[in-house]
């Protein structure tokens, strides 16, 4: 059952409110996604995402992407798309989003078509966990950021923020409040980065945060969930010296792997 209240706005009304400006795209966040003043990066890649497929015709599936945080992203956000080079199978795309306090993200996007090959491998399985119905529920601190409130969250595996002797690592079960098209990419990058970072898992109270930098890898070309839910493993490899490096895999309910990202967190506390 949804929770989204006439006071939210949902993530198919936002994306649906991005507008054409000028051989760009913006848009005006309302509160209700934002982490403090700015947009979670989550969000300002997905947007950066967005506004790429409505600006570019015809590009085959997202491969890899990486992003990096320059800048808070607040006020009229604008989003411009250039093709950076284009081959018989591959598009790169860079991709920049800029806000009331200039530079906010810097992207690039590799788009590939898919090619006939002999290998067929790989190495992420998914572990064996309940099923969402039958797991705690994950948002359950006072005081977190207003966008946590358009996820579903249950706790499979690990630890939830500030559970001091657990290791820095959560599986969880994710989904939007918010019904939609179940095989967007753009829905799934949002949701990739809903989860606090597994470091803080270490901390005795909530400290800010901000990414630096993130890189996701596709691992299928057309990511998609019968249920809405998707199951996100993070992990943080290391954090130390005001930072944290970790880990992140999702799979679908049926087990398939679609995307592994590394982040960079930068950890004020």
């Amino acid at each position: 059952m949804s929770n989204i209240t006439s006071e939210m706005t949902p993530f198919s009304v936002l994306t649906a409110a991005m507008v054409q400006d000028n051989g760009s795209h913006s848009i005006v966040l309302p509160a209700d996604w934002l982490q403090g003043r700015t947009a979670y990066g989550g969000l300002s890649a997905a947007l950066c995402l967005q506004a790429t497929l409505r600006s570019l015709e015809d590009l085959p599936p997202l491969r890899s992407a990486q992003f990096c945080f320059v800048g808070p992203a607040t006020g009229k956000l604008s989003i411009s798309s250039d093709v950076l080079r284009k081959g018989k199978s591959t598009t790169l795309v860079g991709c920049d989003l800029t806000g009331d306090s200039g530079l906010a993200v810097r992207s690039t996007l590799c788009f590939g078509a898919g090619r006939t090959s002999s290998h067929d491998h790989q190495s992420f399985v998914m572990p064996k966990v309940a099923g969402p119905e039958d797991c705690p529920g994950y948002y359950v601190w006072p005081d977190r950021p207003n966008f946590m409130s358009h996820f579903d969250g249950r706790l499979a595996a690990g630890a939830r923020p500030r559970t001091l002797g657990a290791k820095p690592e959560m599986t969880v079960w994710l989904r939007h409040h918010d019904a939609g098209d179940d095989a967007s990419l753009v829905r799934l990058l949002a949701l990739a980065d809903a989860l606090p970072p597994p470091s803080l898992v270490l901390s005795k109270e909530f400290i800010p945060i901000s990414t630096m930098t993130w890189s996701i890898d596709m691992l299928d070309d057309k990511p998609f969930t019968s249920t809405g839910w998707w199951l996100v493993q993070a992990t943080a490899n290391t954090s130390r010296e005001g930072y944290s490096a970790q880990e992140t895999v999702i799979w679908s309910p049926d087990g398939k792997p679609v995307l592994v990202a590394r982040q960079n967190v930068a950890i004020f506390g």
